[in-house]
């Protein structure tokens, strides 16, 4: 399930901090619609390891034949031949290639339920997900030690990305990747992205690393034990073992956690400071205070009432925002630099919040504390480009009505809610719809 990009995809699931999609399945990856970047992760800007749409991975069902398909590829091959991929590599990369309706049903279909963050976090930290990822640091505690000593990226977080991608690998997607993104690029609903990712997989099928037959993956084109699409397999994939691939597919997960760690480093991982510290809050905090954009060191924030668990300062690992992923009624975390790092993998919430919790517990950390508001309904898409209507409707400033619950969104979710005389942690829930409605 990797995701990387960030940037870049264009937000095929939108993930934020008041809901997520997952496959909740504690032995499957989970597949956490990435916000689809320009990259991302979908993909960023950046090449990354970009958003990725949810990713069941159920047996695709193949149309015999499609004249227009076949016209699209001999057109993509000329483009592509314009960009240095030879005639050589274009026949065997599209030999067996047909048009993939299976791959179509699942881009068109994705599921619009939405699952809230607690039980997002319930599958990705599950006692199995931690038992397997404990078993896998044993069983590759030498590698891992090598790849922390190389690139400066945890062990844990390496692992906890690759257990909620593949399942340790158990779950690497079995689609040809050249004829899942040769579907999407001439399906063109975002044709440009695909055909992207298409010129980038034959790049690098023609270097070697990987034959036709062998390079699968997931329905959207993300590859391997840590999931990267193509553009951020050639921006950050690398050869590990010294045998002159970058080998992300095989059993043997060295180049693709090593990959995963360079990716990360890439973006300023720093090793041994958190993704994050669970926190209290004291009685009456002021919840403004609790955003992205606002940065103070540990010793600053319990100047203000907020401690960690112990009801001490939070060491001093550097500035720190406050984050309530599920308003006011569910845990708060202290994060640092480090989330953001992780959020170029995938931007949403909920999964750094995963990456970094899961993290937490294969080195024998203890679950989140808070109790969190179960029991809620999730709110659907549907319902949150209507309470963006609300809002806009009510004079707040919103720049889109897109579904997705970011930064914009939060702030004037805020603003009504002070308005309302309720309080103002930004969060989206039925409730909230409830009194946008009645107002």
């Amino acid at each position: 399930m990797m995701n990387w990009v960030c940037a870049a995809f264009a937000t095929v699931f939108a993930i934020s901090a008041s809901g997520v999609q997952a496959t909740g399945l504690d032995r499957s990856p989970l597949p956490v619609p990435r916000p689809v970047i320009a990259l991302a992760p979908p993909l960023a800007p950046m090449a990354k390891p970009q958003a990725r749409p949810a990713e069941p991975e159920a047996r695709v069902v193949r149309a015999s034949a499609n004249a227009g398909f076949d016209r699209w590829i001999e057109g993509f091959k000329s483009r592509a031949r314009a960009k240095g991929i030879s005639n050589s590599t274009l026949n065997t990369s599209f030999r067996a290639v047909r048009y993939n309706t299976g791959v179509i049903q699942k881009d068109r279909h994705q599921s619009e339920f939405t699952k809230q963050i607690w039980d997002y976090l319930d599958s990705a930290a599950s006692p199995t997900r931690i038992k397997n990822g404990q078993a896998a640091l044993r069983r590759h505690s030498r590698v891992l030690d090598q790849i922390e000593a190389r690139y400066g990226v945890d062990k844990e977080v390496v692992a906890a990305v690759w257990g909620l991608e593949s399942a340790y690998g158990e779950h690497r997607g079995d689609i040809p990747i050249i004829e899942a993104l040769a579907t999407l690029a001439y399906d063109g609903r975002r044709g440009k992205f695909f055909e992207a990712q298409l010129i980038a997989a034959l790049q690098i099928i023609q270097a070697g690393d990987v034959a036709p037959r062998n390079m699968t993956g997931s329905w959207a084109g993300a590859m391997g034990h840590t999931q990267f699409i193509p553009t951020s397999y050639l921006a950050y994939a690398v050869d590990f073992t010294g045998d002159g691939k970058r080998d992300i597919w095989s059993d043997n997960p060295a180049d693709a956690l090593a990959s995963t760690a360079a990716y990360l480093a890439r973006f300023g991982w720093r090793l041994g400071q958190p993704w994050g510290v669970e926190v209290r809050l004291p009685r009456g905090f002021d919840y403004s205070q609790a955003s992205r954009s606002i940065t103070r060191s540990p010793g600053q924030w319990a100047q203000l009432g907020v401690t960690g668990l112990d009801g001490q300062a939070v060491p001093n690992y550097g500035k720190a925002s406050i984050l309530l992923p599920a308003g006011s009624a569910g845990a708060a975390f202290m994060i640092f630099d480090n989330f953001a790092v992780i959020e170029k993998y995938n931007k949403a919430d909920a999964y750094v919040i995963g990456v970094g919790h899961l993290s937490d517990r294969l080195r024998g950390g203890p679950p989140i504390q808070a109790s969190w508001p179960r029991g809620y309904k999730p709110i659907s898409f549907a319902q949150k480009k209507e309470m963006q209507r609300l809002l806009r409707r009510k004079g707040f400033e919103l720049e889109k009505i897109d579904g997705i619950i970011g930064p914009n969104t939060i702030n004037a979710i805020r603003a009504f809610q002070r308005s309302a005389g309720v309080t103002p942690d930004g969060y989206a829930s039925q409730e909230l719809l409830g009194l946008l409605r009645r107002r």
